[in-house]
């Protein structure tokens, strides 16, 4: 028997200065969408999960118009690379490293993230 992923109490963390960052549940993300959050510093993470449970993270800001919208961009693959497309200027950004698949001289943080059972 397989458990389903939205029944547990897993929590959505990302790698952090101090450690790791407790983002959401994992059963808010719906698969093929993306969430903002709120870092400690300030900034903004968009975490995205595929369909396939898997999940990244990157700079919510859009460089190239400095809004911070990426966590509502479009997720698709090219040549087997997961990226968001910026819903404004439709840019591209590699879910993995951050790098513009439009323009190689831009990129936007990527962090490490992960899935985690809550402790009690």
């Amino acid at each position: 028997m397989t458990l389903a992923l939205e029944t547990t109490d897993l929590k959505v963390q990302l790698r952090w200065t101090e450690g790791w960052f407790t983002v959401c549940d994992l059963h808010r993300m719906a698969p093929g969408r993306g969430v903002a959050a709120l870092l400690p510093d300030g900034g903004q993470v968009a975490v995205f999960r595929d369909r396939s449970d898997r999940l990244y993270a990157i700079g919510n800001r859009d460089p190239f118009t400095g809004a911070a919208v990426l966590s509502r961009g479009l997720t698709g693959t090219h040549r087997g690379r997961p990226f968001v497309a910026s819903p404004l200027l439709k840019q591209r950004f590699d879910l993995e490293t951050g790098a513009c698949l439009d323009d190689d001289s831009v990129r936007v943080p990527a962090y490490e993230v992960r899935f985690k059972p809550l402790e009690g």
